[in-house]
């Protein structure tokens, strides 16, 4: 599907997504994570275009941001249900869904974070509710995957260097037969 689908634009950015998706795992595996970690990173924006049919069961209510076109509303919460109906890990799950909520937890813990953010992530950022604050803050730092939630989120962010050269989609398939087969 990451062949098939990701040939599109990366939303507001200058490559596909599936180039950010193979970039996002590639940098997860230079920084020696975990396999699960490596395939969140690949898969963590499979929310944004899987076709609309396929996430009907999963998300009812599926809209795009209409000002500025910058994503799916709720495409982390999409991929993680969607990954998780096909057999994958609560963690890759839980990565999955928590990339959007990563990049608001750092704008509130590191003030400078906001300024390394595209212009197309600070226009999502909006959207997705801006950074956290109070109880959602306390909750989301207590999280035993909070770490590798953050991790992921700084690999999405750097995963957007027009004609950087990276494995294919093909070199994580063992990896996913792997995992899903337990």
């Amino acid at each position: 599907m990451l062949d098939t689908k990701g040939q599109g634009d990366y939303i507001g950015e200058q490559i596909s997504q599936l180039a950010h998706s193979l970039q996002a795992a590639h940098l997860a595996t230079t920084n020696n994570a975990d396999d699960e970690t490596v395939l969140a990173a690949l898969l963590h924006d499979i929310g944004q275009f899987l076709p609309a049919l396929e996430i009907q069961s999963i998300a009812r209510e599926v809209r795009s941001m209409s000002t500025g076109g910058v994503g799916r509303i709720g495409h982390e919460r999409i991929g993680e249900e969607y990954l998780l109906k096909l057999g994958f890990s609560q963690k890759i799950g839980s990565l999955v869904g928590s990339h959007v909520a990563a990049k608001r937890y750092l704008c509130a813990v590191d003030p400078a974070y906001h300024s390394t953010l595209s212009e197309a992530s600070k226009k999502s950022l909006i959207f997705q509710g801006g950074p956290m604050h109070g109880e959602e803050l306390e909750q989301w730092a207590a999280n035993p995957w909070c770490p590798d939630m953050v991790r992921l989120r700084k690999w999405d962010d750097g995963a957007k260097v027009v004609g950087l050269e990276v494995a294919p989609a093909e070199a994580y398939l063992e990896m996913m037969e792997t995992h899903l087969s337990r």
